[in-house]
C-alpha cells in the first residue's frame, strides 16, 4: 500500500525547510500525524505524512496559524484530491481488517490496524476505519452471510483495540463527568464505545457501563457521579422506544443532565420521529458530534 515509513525526522526537516522541534510540537500537540518508530526509536515518516505535513506549511506560508491549518485539515477545506486518496486508504484498510478477521487471522488484523494508527490519527482510525468495520460486520451478520462465529470474533478483537485506546487518553478533571451507557435491551456496545473514544479525546472522564445494566442503577450512579451528559446508544429497532422513554424520564428526573442518543437503529427512524427527537440525535460523524457537545 506504499505506507511504510522511510523518512528520519532530519529527512523531513530538511526537505521541507522546517525545524525537527517544531515537527515534534505540531505532532504533540495536534496529532494530525503519528509516524511509528523504529527500533531505535526514531520517527520513520510515511509519503503521506509528508504530503500532510507540506501542505500545513504552505498553509502557515500563506498565513494561516499552523492552528488554522489543522482545522481547515480536518473540516474537509483540504483539496479534494489529497482527501480523495485518504477516504481510499481508509476503504482499503478496513476491506483489509475485516478481510483479516473472518479469515480469523488476527496477526494480519493486528498489522492493517497497525497500518492505520502509523498513517492517521487516532480520531480518524477510531471513527473511519474500526467504525466502518463494525458498520459492515453487523451488515453481513444481519443478511446472514457470515456465522455468529465470525461476527463474535470479530467485534472481540474491535473491542479489545477499543480498550486498549481508552484507557490510554488522558482525563481533563476540569471537564463535567460523562455517563455512556446502553439502550435497555441493547446488546451491542462497540458502536457506544467507538463514541467514548470520542469524548475521551477531548478529555472528558466517561463512566462507561456498556450493556444489560438495570435502569435502577443507572439511577444510582447518576446519583453518585452527578454527570453533566449521559449518552445511551440503540442500534437494535427494538430497543428504540425503550431508549426514548427512559431518555425523557432521566431528563425530566434530572434537569441539570444533557441526554444524547446515538446508534445506527435512529438513523432508520421515519423523518417525522426523528425531528421529533431532534435535541437528542447526536448524528452519526465527528462533526455532528462537535455541533451537539457545543450546543448541549
Amino acid at each position: 500500500m506504499g505506507t511504510s515509513g522511510k523518512y528520519n525526522i532530519k529527512a523531513v526537516s530538511n526537505m521541507l525547510g522546517i525545524q525537527a522541534g517544531t515537527l515534534r510540537a505540531w505532532e504533540r500537540r495536534y496529532q494530525i500525524i503519528a509516524p511509528k518508530r523504529n527500533e531505535a526509536g526514531h520517527r520513520l515518516y510515511t509519503e503521506e505524512h509528508v504530503k500532510i505535513l507540506r501542505w500545513l506549511l504552505s498553509k502557515v506560508n500563506e498565513g494561516f496559524t499552523i492552528g488554522q491549518a489543522v482545522s481547515l485539515l480536518e473540516s474537509n477545506q483540504l483539496n479534494t484530491g489529497l482527501h480523495e486518496r485518504e477516504d481510499d486508504r481508509t476503504e482499503m484498510l478496513s476491506e483489509a481488517i475485516l478481510g483479516a478477521l473472518l479469515q480469523f487471522d488476527e496477526v494480519k488484523a493486528h498489522e492493517y490496524l497497525n497500518e492505520a494508527f502509523s498513517i492517521f490519527s487516532v480520531d480518524k482510525v477510531t471513527i473511519d476505519v474500526m467504525a466502518k468495520v463494525l458498520v459492515k460486520i453487523g451488515d453481513l451478520w444481519m443478511a446472514k452471510k457470515i456465522t455468529s462465529a465470525h461476527e463474535h470474533y470479530a467485534t472481540s478483537f474491535l473491542r479489545s483495540r477499543i480498550g486498549m485506546i481508552y484507557h490510554n487518553l488522558p482525563v481533563n478533571t476540569v471537564l463535567p463527568k460523562v455517563i455512556a451507557v446502553c439502550g435497555p435491551g441493547e446488546s451491542h456496545e462497540l458502536g457506544l464505545l467507538i463514541f467514548t473514544i470520542y469524548l475521551r479525546r477531548k478529555g472528558y472522564q466517561v463512566i462507561y457501563l456498556g450493556a444489560s445494566i438495570d435502569e435502577e442503577d443507572i439511577d444510582i450512579v447518576i446519583k453518585e457521579v452527578q454527570p453533566k451528559f449521559l449518552f445511551l446508544s440503540s442500534t437494535m429497532p427494538h430497543s428504540v422506544v425503550s431508549t426514548v422513554k427512559l431518555a425523557n424520564r432521566l431528563r425530566e428526573q434530572y434537569d441539570y443532565l444533557s441526554v444524547g442518543l446515538g446508534g445506527i437503529a435512529f438513523a432508520f427512524l421515519p423523518e417525522q420521529e426523528k425531528q421529533a427527537l431532534k435535541p437528542y440525535l447526536l448524528g452519526g460523524t465527528k462533526e455532528e458530534w462537535d455541533k451537539w457537545m457545543a450546543n448541549a
